[in-house]
């Protein structure tokens, strides 16, 4: 689910590394995870999604500010006092952050947590295919292979190779797509944002603004569903694992690894999705299914490799 930028000062031995290795891959277990407990709510126990969302981005922005609030106070309350700061971090709140956690979230229940994760792991090349468009240039090799990768991925995802028929509902079609963009969105819009505040004040008010403006449309009391023991367990699971936990193993794996080596690794996010979907939930999973999910996922490799050019002067 859309990753934060932190200035990388890792550290290259190998020690170092294996930490770093250990800690993203949590976090992109922990963030798969929890979007397989989150289709199991909505199609098990018919918790609204809407709902759950304004619980977890309120929730977790809450707790992210409160427990850094001594260490982040002057940056806490200082965003707000900062005109272009304000403006930048609720257009990041509504459209960033609730963006992508809703429409993620609405891909999930129409379908299921495999396929609308594989489908927002295209906010990478919505991202490659932005920055050639808007700094009016041709895109790299390595680019079109990614972008050609990742439409032949998608068409045999969402197909399975028939132009007569879709597989997936055209719901989970468009919630999928829409958390791409919104990813892709989340990771440009608030980086003057991330290098002037921190990621901790810039995700944790990006969650509260989000889970604010979304409560005005259905507020937190509207709750509908079966609340048992296994759901509150699976709520709790959401917002603390797959939430603030996800999210500090995965800044904390910036002071190890390069930024390129996280995206690459952070993979195991639509992996785990994928195949805790299968096993926990039976959810079917075909030939075609795997092969679209894989040319998809290879865009993350393929545009994290450096240029040589620019490895030489590094």
């Amino acid at each position: 689910m859309g990753r934060p930028e932190k200035k990388i000062l890792y550290r290259n031995n190998s020690y170092s590394r294996i930490t770093g290795m250990a800690l993203v891959l949590t976090g992109a277990i922990l963030w798969g995870v929890s979007g397989t407990v989150a289709q199991f709510l909505f199609q098990n126990l018919k918790i609204n999604v809407e709902w759950l969302t304004v619980l977890r981005l309120l929730l977790s922005g809450l707790l992210l500010l409160g427990v850094n609030y001594n260490k982040e106070k002057a940056k806490i309350w200082g965003i707000w006092k900062d005109k272009s700061g304000r403006i930048s971090i609720i257009l990041f709140g509504l459209f960033g952050m609730l963006g992508v956690q809703y429409a993620y979230f609405a891909a999930i229940k129409n379908g299921n947590a495999a396929t609308a994760t594989v489908l927002q792991s295209l906010g990478p090349v919505i991202i490659t295919c932005y920055l050639a468009f808007s700094l009016r240039r041709l895109p790299k090799f390595k680019e079109i292979m990614a972008v050609s990768l990742a439409v032949f991925g998608t068409f045999l995802l969402v197909t399975h190779g028939s132009v007569h028929r879709l597989s997936v509902s055209v719901l989970t079609l468009f919630w999928g797509l829409c958390s791409a963009f919104a990813a892709a969105f989340y990771t440009l819009q608030p980086r003057k944002l991330l290098h002037k505040w921190g990621s901790i004040v810039v995700v944790g008010w990006g969650m509260l603004i989000g889970g604010a403006g979304l409560s005005f449309i259905h507020p937190l009391w509207m709750m509908t569903g079966r609340f048992t023991f296994s759901s509150i367990v699976s709520i709790g699971f959401i917002i603390i694992f797959g939430t603030l936990i996800a999210f500090f193993c995965y800044l904390e794996s910036l002071n190890y690894l390069s930024a390129s080596e996280t995206s690459v690794l952070a993979t195991a996010e639509p992996l785990s999705a994928a195949l805790l979907s299968v096993i926990w939930l039976r959810i079917p999973f075909g030939f075609f299914d795997y092969v679209g999910a894989l040319f998809i996922m290879s865009t993350i490799f393929i545009l994290s490799m450096k240029d040589k050019h620019a490895s030489a002067m590094s």
